[in-house]
């Protein structure tokens, strides 16, 4: 194909957006790396959001990456290295060859208010994290959203990026195909939801109701917070507060895994 692009230089200013990848940031800049051949399916799948910039991708991986390379746009280059040269790139091994650069759109960011109107219309269950700052919660909990039907996951300004590597990693994929927005607080987020219909549930182990009696029907956001400090009571006042029941001597779970628990009683009430 015209597009392969061989190199051999790990200093390659063309590969500048893949290096040390580990430990840099892009998001800031409106620009992510993907890791893996699952992954580049979801964000392909969601190219009005994002547009590739480059591949860079073992040589040995090539065979396999047909189908991947025929969805890319023409004027996108795919780099092929030798794995000692895209290692010393990455700064790391574990990149499975297949690293994609590519840039948010960022008018095509879905609005909090239209996601939330379109939940209390067709019902089904919304996220909102709150202080979120941990990228390997906020990817596994894209990754449970997507497992049990959730419309979107918002998150505040206080929560990490999702589309930061690590996250997007932990994620699977599942950032790219989720709806998500950003939300300025949590009390506003509630005040969008409420007007739209939707009850505002929030997941702390001091809830007045177990999950286990909450009725699954209703149009619902659960609102996550930090684990350690939780939600503000602020918030856990003003909504319907809910717990998971737990054996004693456990106060909580982690975050992700707590939300997963809820999602699932949910999804499986309203199925």
């Amino acid at each position: 194909m015209s597009r392969l692009v061989p190199v051999s230089d790990p200093a390659d200013p063309r590969l500048a957006p893949y290096r040390d990848v580990r430990e840099r940031d892009l998001t800031r800049a409106g620009e992510l790396v993907a890791e893996g051949r699952v992954v580049l399916d979801h964000l392909l799948g969601a190219a009005a959001a994002f547009a590739p910039v480059s591949l860079l991708v073992l040589r040995n991986r090539l065979a396999g990456l047909e189908p991947v390379l025929d969805r890319l746009p023409p004027d996108c280059p795919v780099f092929v290295a030798e794995g000692a040269v895209m290692d010393a790139v990455a700064g790391f091994a574990v990149h499975r060859g297949v690293l994609l650069h590519a840039r948010r759109r960022a008018e095509a960011l879905p609005d909090f208010a239209a996601l939330a109107a379109e939940l209390g219309r067709t019902g089904g269950v919304g996220v909102v994290g709150i202080g979120l700052s941990n990228h390997d919660n906020v990817g596994a909990l894209f990754r449970n959203a997507s497992a049990f039907g959730a419309r979107f996951v918002a998150l505040d300004a206080g929560s990490c990026d999702p589309f930061y590597r690590k996250a997007i990693r932990v994620s699977v994929g599942a950032v790219f195909s989720v709806p998500f927005a950003r939300v300025a607080s949590a009390a506003d987020a509630a005040e969008t939801l409420r007007r739209a219909g939707v009850r505002c549930l929030a997941l702390t182990p001091r809830g007045a109701r177990l999950l286990a009696a909450l009725e699954p029907a209703v149009p619902s956001a659960l609102f996550l917070g930090a684990e350690g400090e939780g939600l503000p009571e602020t918030v856990i006042g003003a909504m319907e507060s809910i717990a998971i029941e737990m054996a004693p001597g456990l106060d909580s779970l982690n975050v992700s895994t707590a939300a997963a628990i809820v999602l699932h009683h949910l999804y499986a009430g309203r199925r």
